[in-house]
């Protein structure tokens, strides 16, 4: 009889954890991000803030194009150094 009541209790405290961790696990996962995400606007804000605010002349919904200059691929002449030998006997 003791086997039973223990296998009742180890049930019954699985199934009260089961439902207490569906009811504060979004409240604990939400604080977990909230935090983390501080924590990144903390290190990287500036960054972001500079990059996508938009400025006067920009409007929502307008589409912007930034582009790279093209490199220009110029062939280096210079492979080494020359060096004059003399040929001693």
């Amino acid at each position: 009889m003791a086997f039973l009541k223990t296998i009742l209790i180890i049930l019954l405290v699985y199934y009260l954890f089961k439902i207490v961790v569906k009811m504060f696990a979004p409240k604990i996962f939400g604080y977990a991000a909230r935090k983390t995400q501080e924590h990144f606007n903390e290190k990287f804000g500036g960054f972001a803030q500079q990059a996508n605010g938009p400025t006067q002349k920009e409007q929502v919904g307008d589409v912007i194009i930034d582009k790279k200059p093209a490199k220009k691929n110029t062939p280096n002449n210079q492979v080494g150094d020359y060096i004059d030998f003399e040929e001693v006997e």
